[in-house]
C-alpha cells in the first residue's frame, strides 16, 4: 500500500508536469527487459538500477512514461530538480549598484577551460605571506594541530570538492591536485577503463569533459546576474591549499589531495543527477571525504519523491566515505532552523550517518547572521565569515566585490564546510585506519562548546583543530 502511494505521487509529478524534459527512475530489479525503452530516451546510468532519461517534449512520450511508473519494475521516478551554490546575501549590493550604474555589464563568457598542467616535481619552499589573512587558520591553531598530530595531512588521502570546479593551474593547489595514477594525459585512451577518458585530475559533469575549471565570472556579472565567483577553487584552498611554499596561504590539511568534481555551472546551478554523477565518480576514483558546499532549501527532504540524492549519499557511506555538507544560507540573509522548517536545507538535513552538517561562525563565535541551525542537523559550527582563500586565476581573496562603497565578502555556511573537510582529511592522514564513524565523532567530541551553538546543534560547539589532533 505504501509503495502504491509513492508510486501514485511520482505519477501525480509527471502527469502535472507531463511536458518537463528529464526525469531520474529507480527501477526495483534487472533492467535488461527495459533496455530499448531506456536506448529511446537516451538513457544515463547513474546508480545501479537508477536513470536519467530524456524525455521527447510529446505526449506519447510522457504517457509512456506515466504508464511505466504504474509498473510494479518501478521503484520510483522523480524528477531531475535543480541544485545550486547556497546563495551569498548580496540583495543590498545588487540595489545599490543598480542606482550607481544605469546599465549593467554585458556577459562575456568565461576563457575557455585551460590544459591541465604536468604537476610540479616538488614545491618550492618559504613562509605562505598571505596565512596572517586566515583567520579561521589562527582560531583553529592549525600550525600548532600540525606539531601535536606529527601530520600536515598524507598524500593519500584524498578530499573531493563536488562544486564549480577547481582551478588546478592555481600556484597554492596545482602541485595538491590529485592525479589519477591509472590514467596516461592526452592520449584519448580511457586506460584504467572507469568509463573517462583522460580523466586526470576528476571530472567535468556540466560539460562532460575532463576539464574540471572553475569558470568564475566577474565581479560585475555576479552582482547583476548572479553565479560563480570561484566558488569551488576558494573552498578548495581552505582544505588543501599548499603550505610553506612560499606562495599565498594555506588549507587545514596542506598536503591531501584535491579531486576536482565539476557539476555546478558559472551560474552556480547544476542538478540532482549530476551531483550524482559526481558523488559515485568521486567514491569509485578513491575520495576519502567529500566537500559539498550546495544544496537546495526548495524541497521536503521527506518527500518520498525525493530518494535518488538519498541513494548517492548512502552509496558514500557504504563505501566508507565521510560527506561534509553545508547547512545552509537561510532565505533572505536570515538563518533558520532546520530541524523545525518545512523546507530545511538539504543534504545537510538527510539523516545519514556519514554527514556532517556545518554551520557558518564569524571571527567572535557568533553564527552568522545567514547561517541556518539546527540541534539535530547540524553537526558542528567552523569560519565562515569573511573566509580568505583562493580564488580562480592565481588570485587571494576575503571578498567578493568592493566598489561604490560596497563590499561583498567571501561568507557563507559554503565556506566554513571545507574547514570540516579539511579537518577530516588531517584527522584521518593521523589516523589512517578511522572509518567514517570515528572521523565524524573525533569532530565532533573535540570540539569547543560556544553559547552561539548551544541547542542550536548536535555538538553545542565549533571546530578545534588543535583539540582533534591531540
Amino acid at each position: 500500500m505504501i509503495r502504491n502511494l509513492m508510486l501514485g505521487a511520482a505519477v501525480l509529478c509527471l502527469s502535472h508536469q507531463a511536458l518537463a524534459k528529464e526525469y531520474i527512475i529507480k527501477f526495483n530489479g534487472d533492467t535488461k527487459a527495459h533496455a530499448a525503452f531506456l536506448e529511446n530516451l537516451n538513457a544515463t546510468p547513474l546508480l545501479k538500477n537508477m536513470y536519467l532519461i530524456d524525455i521527447p517534449d510529446t505526449e506519447a512520450a510522457s504517457m509512456q512514461v506515466y504508464n511505466l511508473a504504474n509498473s510494479p519494475e518501478i521503484e520510483y521516478v522523480e524528477n531531475n530538480k535543480n541544485l545550486s551554490i547556497f546563495p551569498m546575501n548580496i540583495d543590498a549590493a545588487k540595489a545599490a549598484v543598480a542606482e550607481l550604474v544605469s546599465d549593467s555589464p554585458e556577459f562575456v563568457a568565461p576563457a575557455d577551460n585551460p590544459p591541465i598542467p604536468n604537476p610540479p616535481k616538488r614545491p618550492e619552499i618559504g613562509r605562505d605571506p598571505l596565512l596572517q589573512h586566515q583567520w579561521g587558520m589562527r582560531d583553529n591553531q592549525i600550525q600548532k594541530a600540525w606539531k601535536q598530530g606529527g601530520s600536515m595531512g598524507d598524500p593519500n588521502v584524498v578530499v573531493a570538492v563536488i562544486d564549480t570546479g577547481v582551478d588546478y593551474t592555481h600556484e597554492d593547489l596545482v602541485y595538491n591536485m590529485w592525479r589519477n595514477p591509472n590514467e596516461i594525459p592526452d592520449n584519448n585512451i580511457d586506460d584504467d577503463g572507469n568509463g573517462f577518458v583522460d580523466d586526470i585530475v576528476g571530472w567535468d559533469f556540466v560539460s562532460d569533459d575532463n576539464l574540471p575549471y572553475d569558470l568564475s565570472m566577474n565581479p560585475f556579472q555576479l552582482i547583476f546576474q548572479g553565479g560563480n565567483a570561484g566558488h569551488g577553487t576558494h573552498c578548495a584552498g581552505n582544505i588543501a591549499a599548499r603550505a610553506y611554499n612560499g606562495k599565498g596561504i594555506t588549507g587545514v590539511a596542506p598536503h591531501v589531495k584535491i579531486m576536482a568534481m565539476r557539476f555546478l555551472s558559472e551560474t552556480g546551478q547544476g542538478t540532482t543527477a549530476a551531483a550524482i554523477q559526481a558523488i559515485k565518480y568521486a567514491v569509485d576514483n578513491g575520495a576519502h571525504i567529500l566537500s559539498n558546499s550546495w544544496g537546495s532549501q526548495g524541497d521536503d527532504p521527506n518527500d518520498p519523491n525525493t530518494q535518488a540524492l538519498k541513494e548517492a549519499i548512502q552509496y558514500a557511506q557504504d563505501h566508507n566515505v565521510l560527506f561534509v555538507a553545508a547547512a545552509g544560507n537561510g532565505r533572505q540573509g536570515a538563518g533558520y532552523d532546520n530541524d523545525s522548517d518545512s523546507k530545511p536545507a538539504y543534504p545537510a538535513s538527510y539523516d545519514h550517518g556519514a554527514i556532517i552538517s556545518v554551520a557558518a561562525l564569524d571571527e567572535n563565535d557568533s553564527l552568522g547572521k545567514f547561517s541556518n541551525w539546527g540541534k539535530n542537523t547540524v553537526d558542528i559550527g567552523a569560519p565562515g565569515v569573511k573566509i580568505y582563500s583562493t580564488v580562480p586565476q592565481g588570485k587571494y581573496a576575503d571578498t567578493v566585490f568592493d566598489k561604490f562603497g560596497i563590499t561583498v565578502n567571501w561568507d557563507g555556511t559554503s565556506m566554513a564546510t571545507p574547514f570540516v573537510s579539511g579537518a577530516a582529511a588531517l584527522y584521518l592522514s593521523a589516523n589512517p585506519s578511522a572509518n567514517w564513524l570515528e572521523i565524524k565523532n573525533a569532530i565532533l567530541n573535540s570540539s569547543t562548546p560556544i553559547p552561539a551553538l548551544s541547542n542550536k546543534s548536535v555538538s553545542g560547539g565549533k571546530l578545534n583543530v588543535l583539540n582533534l589532533m591531540r
